[in-house]
């Protein structure tokens, strides 16, 4: 176990419980810690259910494209915990991320308090340490309950589209979940909403108008989509005929979109020629991205690998889309290596792809205690009506799917198998 991993689990054992949202403990604990929250950067907060992590490494890679140093704070990590913080640029430092942990568990002294809120109050430590022209601060759950909903005078304020996830926590209905995300909202500081459900849009804009707040909102004050292999973006200012984003797939447009109304709206110092090369050079792993090393060698050559992060039923929406789409372009048999945490149901995550009539391997994650079994996973598949086997592990998963002639193999369903894969095929995420 690294000396990360073991001050990790330390932390955890410090509030038995599995979920209670409440800052107060958090901000006993920033009080302690001499308020960093008060002395950052200008802040953009980002909640939402899915396109979080997308909105932000765009807008990470625009702004550094305009010669800006940018943190970022980012959850869950895929194979290191380091990839949830990135001080001025760069992924925070072993060492550092491991100082810090153990000064603020010190400082904590045994206090009862949730593992991500000590975690969120090392990083704000660290941002606050260290200079930078902006901080890209994402939600861990919710909004107004989160232990990043610390910050009472952000630059500017984003929410990327709401839908079902976490309904034991945040509700169940988008009304709901979406008045959870809305929390972020703070009087005086802009507001960019991502395309919603119309019960989604309504919860926060009811927020957005106890605030004085005037949210802008894709697909009525601005949006963005696929030309002739261009992004055209379009708001009240004109229309911007750039790049295809580098990320891949349809779902990609929307998000790209959302970071350039908040560059926009936020008037941030970033040129319509540093937004194109933000769009070509945006990199966010685990997202529809290809895999070549150790997994890949285990296929035939005739078949693809890829990954995605993909793991309740909107995100499953967005990967189905994007692989209809391949598929219509290079039609190829599809097959899913699928694993999940027990708080989503496999059938709700697999119904996007009933059209495409994929092969379904599925595996028990490695290391999560919280996962579906592979052969609860299977189970439900094969009721809902899919071609469904259990696995026992992901080098088995890989030799099944070798067995299907020139597959489209994809691993989804969990970030966290995302990044067991990334480290077993020897592609770190940075």
């Amino acid at each position: 176990m690294s000396r990360t991993d073991a001050i990790l689990k330390r932390l955890m054992a410090l509030y038995p419980r599995f979920m209670d949202l409440d800052l107060a403990r958090e901000r006993l604990l920033l009080d302690k810690l001499g308020n960093p929250e008060q002395h950052l950067p200008p802040v953009i907060h980002v909640a939402g259910t899915n396109a979080k992590g997308s909105t932000i490494a765009y807008l990470r890679a625009m702004l550094e494209a305009a010669g800006k140093r940018v943190h970022v704070y980012t959850s869950p990590h895929l194979v290191r915990f380091n990839e949830r913080i990135r001080l001025a640029g760069e992924l925070v430092s072993t060492r550092r991320i491991n100082d810090a942990l153990e000064e603020v568990e010190r400082i904590n002294a045994g206090t009862p308090i949730t593992q991500f809120e000590i975690t969120t109050s090392a990083a704000l430590k660290l941002f606050a340490e260290t200079p930078a022209d902006y901080l890209l601060l994402e939600v861990g759950l919710g909004g107004d309950f989160d232990s990043t909903n610390v910050i009472d005078h952000p630059l500017g304020t984003i929410i990327t589209p709401v839908d079902f996830d976490h309904q034991k926590w945040l509700g169940y209905t988008v009304a709901e979940i979406a008045s959870h995300k809305a929390g972020i909202l703070k009087r005086g500081a802009p507001a960019v909403i991502g395309r919603q459900r119309d019960e989604g849009l309504a919860a926060i804009e009811r927020a957005a108008a106890r605030l004085k707040v005037e949210p802008f909102v894709q697909g009525r004050d601005y949006d963005g989509y696929a030309q002739d292999g261009r992004l055209i973006y379009q708001d009240e200012d004109g229309l911007l005929d750039l790049p295809t984003p580098a990320l891949v797939g349809h779902h990609q447009f929307d998000n790209a979109a959302l970071a350039i109304a908040a560059v926009r709206h936020f008037k941030l110092p970033v040129s319509d020629k540093q937004i194109a090369e933000g769009l070509r050079k945006v990199v966010w792993p685990g997202r529809i991205q290809p895999l070549k090393g150790r997994l890949r060698d285990q296929l035939p050559a005739a078949s693809e690998l890829w990954l995605d992060g993909a793991h309740n039923a909107h995100g499953a929406a967005a990967l189905a889309r994007s692989l209809e789409e391949m598929n219509a372009a290079r039609p190829k048999p599809l097959v899913l290596l699928l694993g999940m945490m027990n708080t989503r149901e496999p059938a709700d995550f697999l119904e996007p792809f009933r059209a495409l009539n994929p092969k379904v391997l599925t595996l028990s994650i490695p290391g999560e205690i919280n996962a579906h079994k592979a052969g609860y996973i299977a189970a439900e598949a094969q009721r809902a009506g899919f071609d469904a086997k259990a696995c026992r592990a992901l080098g088995p998963a890989l030799d099944a799917a070798a067995k299907v002639d020139g597959a489209r193999v994809v691993i989804c369903g969990s970030l966290y198998l995302g990044g067991y894969a990334l480290d077993k095929n020897g592609t770190p995420p940075d």
